[in-house]
């Protein structure tokens, strides 16, 4: 099977964390298949050829009706770029979820998901957390494995800092191409680290500094998961900052001819590190409001930028 290998087949991704039904182990039925051919349709639509699953979405339901829309619609595999994830082992029973990235594990998780996608390549794998008992040598070992056996093409991280992907990726002989954190305009952490350096407030920031220059130095592609902010700037506003930060997504839309969703990711796309948001709404209407994001370069000017970034502050930069 020949399938695209890059980390994003555009300027989005589609992650699939929705899709599935509920989150338990009831299986899936017909309307969650449906809701997933709906919701794929519409990404393709709208330009986006990347899929982000992990094998814990929906207890695993998520990449089993992704497999079945991918039975049912010759060629698309072939179209398309899936990208999952594993490392995370959800609570059971009276054990509370851990994390594991065991070797061992990671070839079992992947197999597991193989099948439910129906697939026979995973094209790029995601570490999803960090495991503190991980034996760096043993993931290595398992990674080259799954690499050889050509089940897996590439491979990524999830929610990792530079100190922790820089001795993963010296005992590689492959590069990892991709590392997922949380980045939105309310999830920001991951920019001010840069400009909060010799301030007070530093500190206090807690994202690891110099992650963002390290994947920019080793060609290392950024994708946001949470880029939408769970539609607080769209829909619901909590705070006096986030309601003003929505008026003015609102009326740079309307100035732009576009969709509050499409002003939100412009804002991410806009950063020089080249990111990637992750949709990950199972709705096809709010996946088709991000088509401006998916298919042009982002219309911001450096003014407008920083005028969203400072409406989300609410408090002027240091």
């Amino acid at each position: 099977m020949t399938t695209k290998t890059g980390t994003s087949g555009g300027r989005l991704l589609y992650g699939c964390m929705g899709l599935g039904g509920s989150w338990d182990t009831e299986p899936y039925g017909a309307q969650d298949i449906a809701d997933a051919e709906a919701a794929i349709e519409a990404a393709l639509e709208v330009g986006i050829t990347t899929f982000d699953h992990a094998d814990i979405y929906r207890h695993g339901k998520a990449e089993a009706v992704f497999g079945e829309v991918l039975a049912r619609t010759p060629g698309l595999r072939e179209r398309i770029v899936v990208q999952t994830k594993c490392g995370i082992r959800l609570a059971d029973g009276e054990r509370p979820g851990i994390y594991d990235l065991r070797g061992e594990t990671i070839a079992r998780r992947v197999e597991e998901s193989l099948a439910r996608l129906r697939t026979d390549v995973i094209d790029v794998l995601l570490l999803h957390r960090p495991d503190p008992l991980a034996d760096l040598d043993d993931i290595a070992e398992a990674l080259t494995s799954l690499h050889r056996q050509g089940l897996v093409r590439r491979f990524g991280v999830s929610n990792m800092g530079a100190v922790q992907m820089a001795p993963l990726q010296a005992r590689l002989d492959v590069p990892l191409v991709a590392n997922q954190l949380e980045m939105s305009l309310q999830r920001r952490d991951w920019l001010e680290a840069g400009v909060l350096v010799n301030t007070p407030e530093a500190a206090a920031n807690g994202f690891p500094f110099g992650t963002l220059e390290f994947c920019r130095a080793n060609d290392i592609s950024l994708q946001a998961w949470g880029s939408l902010a769970q539609g607080r700037f769209t829909g619901r506003q909590e705070t006096q900052d986030e309601h003003a930060t929505a008026q003015l997504i609102a009326s740079l839309a309307d100035k732009k001819g576009t969709t509050r969703e499409t002003i939100l990711l412009w804002w991410l796309q806009r950063h020089p590190a080249g990111i990637v948001p992750v949709i990950g709404s199972a709705r096809p209407d709010r996946i088709r409001a991000c088509r401006d994001a998916a298919l042009e370069a982002p219309d911001l000017t450096h003014e407008e930028w920083y005028e969203l970034w400072l409406a989300a502050r609410g408090v002027p930069l240091p």
